[in-house]
């Protein structure tokens, strides 16, 4: 008699996941790369620049301790501190280290749980459209209905409150705002963190605004924090992150701060799934965030030069596109030849050899758009722009 095949049983929730859009386009890149063709990658933003010396020496010396090697179990009180500092000179805002700080294994890590914290099955999420993928993803983890925010071009990429429908705003739980914004590049004024802190407490809605680009900002101009706006702390909290700014993306450092009882819940839910962040990197993140901070500067410098470079390359050979007012991305109109975005790509990778991210992964309001990673130094991507020049895709455009 035929044994019968055991079936694997898998989580109904995994259906509202396919791969992920950047396993789809590191196997295009493999692909083209085992043709022979060489394919210059602004596809991910997984930054190019180092660390600073002090940073990396602070954790090479850690790792030579081996009481260091021990689960860490919790944020150690010299981090603490210096968060608490860093947050109080660089955005005027205070903080108390022992219940407004929790530390992230990345902003990644933090944005997937946290609405498992906050959230259960089938409450709403406000999310904006377009957006980073896990702030729709991680909610959906926690079994949340989502709802898309549009950030659209004509509003200057800004969510308009106003036209969130009542129902929704009083059935909403969570949003998730973030900027200096990825994918759309774009800055907020003040007038709309004070709309925004209005909104949450007359709904009674908690707030996250991830904070990733405040140091990435160009021409001039600032960003700060969310928290520095009065009752701000009572509504939410801030995500910040050291992977960009600081060069340590591999080192998955990042940090929740602001309201208290958002804090707690997240250090509990994490207490129960992981044992802290390795103890050498905390060493590292001190480093980063206290004394000499003029990587910093230079840091913002570098993807400055990347932006002039690529845009205005791109912009004489007739790609219609805006300078980013910051981030280390380029959010641009696909030509107007093609209804999607998806279908741009394999042919800007085909007849350019230039690998970039369709506006459709973030979300429906991104299509129409692609998102390019200013994470090659300036002669590649000057390279980059000349053979989009030379691929044709954009004559009609000029």
């Amino acid at each position: 008699m035929k044994k019968e095949e055991f079936a694997l049983q898998f989580a109904k929730r995994m259906e509202q996941f396919g791969e992920g859009v950047f396993a789809r386009l590191a196997e295009i890149k493999r692909k083209k790369t085992a043709e022979g063709t060489a394919v210059i990658d602004l596809s991910v933003g997984a930054p190019n620049i180092a660390p600073s010396e002090k940073v990396m020496k602070a954790l090479a010396d850690a790792a030579m301790e081996p009481k260091n090697y021990v689960y860490a179990l919790r944020d150690q009180q010299d981090l603490l501190q210096a968060v608490s500092a860093w947050y109080q000179c660089r955005y005027d805002v205070e903080l108390d280290p022992d219940t407004e700080i929790c530390s992230l294994l990345g902003s990644q890590e933090g944005l997937a749980h946290i609405a498992l914290s906050i959230l259960d099955a089938g409450e709403l999420t406000l999310v904006p459209d377009p957006c980073y993928p896990v702030f729709a993803d991680g909610p959906r983890i926690a079994g949340s209905a989502i709802y898309y925010m549009p950030q659209r071009k004509e509003k200057n990429y800004l969510i308009q409150l106003a036209d969130i429908p009542e129902d929704i705003a009083r059935r909403a739980k969570f949003m998730v705002v973030s900027y200096p914004n990825n994918p759309t590049c774009v800055l907020a004024p003040d007038s709309f963190y004070r709309e925004l802190i209005a909104f949450a407490k007359k709904y009674d809605i908690i707030i996250l605004h991830d904070n990733a680009y405040s140091e990435l900002v160009f021409d001039g101009k600032s960003a700060g924090s969310f928290l520095r706006f009065p009752g701000a702390k009572e509504v939410g909290v801030e995500f910040n992150s050291l992977s960009k700014t600081y060069g340590l993306a591999g080192a998955r450092i990042g940090f929740c701060v602001g309201n208290a009882q958002v804090v707690s819940y997240l250090k509990t839910l994490k207490s129960n799934m992981d044992y802290g962040m390795f103890l050498p990197i905390q060493k590292a993140a001190v480093a980063a965030i206290t004394g000499d901070q003029s990587s910093v500067e230079t840091t913002r410098a570098a993807y400055e030069k990347r932006r002039d470079v690529l845009c205005d390359g791109l912009l004489a050979a007739g790609w219609q596109l805006e300078k980013p007012e910051a981030t280390m991305f380029v959010w641009a109109p696909v030509p107007a030849a093609y209804s999607e975005s998806e279908a741009f790509v394999l042919d800007l990778v085909e007849k350019a050899g230039v690998l970039v991210t369709p506006g459709s992964a973030f979300g429906p309001s991104g299509e129409g758009y692609v998102r390019m990673a200013l994470v090659q130094d300036p002669s590649v991507l000057q390279q980059a722009v000349e053979q989009i020049a030379a691929s044709g895709l954009f004559a009609a455009e000029k």
